[in-house]
């Protein structure tokens, strides 16, 4: 019987976790990567990670969206049916992720839609994710209650929890997003969708 650990986990054979930070453009095409995997019937679950820690508070500019890289990302990004407006900001986005974290533990019904607001806030609505009223409208939205989230950031429970999921990726080598640890194998980058309809394949291949 499958249950859930003390880091708000699976023990599911069929989850792949994935890590991502809200800022990081790969991740934000990367949910269509994980659209993949859960067609393919696998569970998903997101673990925050944050990819910029020497982004201070205040955030900094983000500078020209110019060459290659950024073309694919937003070719890739309309092909996954993806708005994208690049922000003219890179925030700190460690206290959205703490607070995506909290949610994710404590009330995962709203995990999902705050989850997807908070990339949408960030990469279509040019919207500041430092700024603690954006968090708190979208948690809104996602019903999830702002007193209990409020409290968990101020008391630093919040903060420890998105320090354990950055233990957990960097005990499987984690360094940076997006990150996937699919069947003990771990994943990182963006990879071509074709290669992820394979990885899928193989993850559910491989013994329990």
């Amino acid at each position: 019987m499958n249950g859930i650990d003390q880091w708000g986990l699976s023990d599911n054979p069929r989850t792949v976790l994935h890590w991502y930070d809200f800022l990081c453009p790969f991740c934000y095409v990367g949910q269509q990567r994980n659209a993949i995997l859960i067609r393919h019937g696998l569970q998903v679950d997101e673990l925050a990670f944050q990819a910029h820690p020497d982004i201070a508070l205040g955030g900094i500019p983000a500078g020209p969206r110019n060459g290659p890289m950024y073309a694919t990302l937003e070719r890739e990004a309309k092909e996954a049916g993806l708005r994208l407006h690049w922000p003219a900001r890179l925030p700190n986005t460690r206290q959205a992720l703490a607070a995506a974290e909290w949610v994710r533990r404590n009330q995962p019904s709203g995990f999902s839609q705050l989850h997807r607001e908070l990339f949408e806030a960030h990469f279509v609505l040019g919207e500041d994710l430092e700024d603690m009223a954006v968090i708190d409208r979208h948690a809104r939205s996602s019903d999830i209650d702002l007193i209990a989230l409020h409290a968990a950031l101020e008391n630093g429970s919040a903060a420890n929890f998105l320090i354990e999921t950055e233990m957990i990726g960097r005990k499987y080598g984690v360094q940076g997003t997006p990150a996937w640890l699919l069947g003990q194998r771990l994943i990182t980058g963006l990879r071509p969708t074709a290669e992820f309809e394979r990885l899928a394949e193989y993850t559910l291949q491989v013994p329990n």
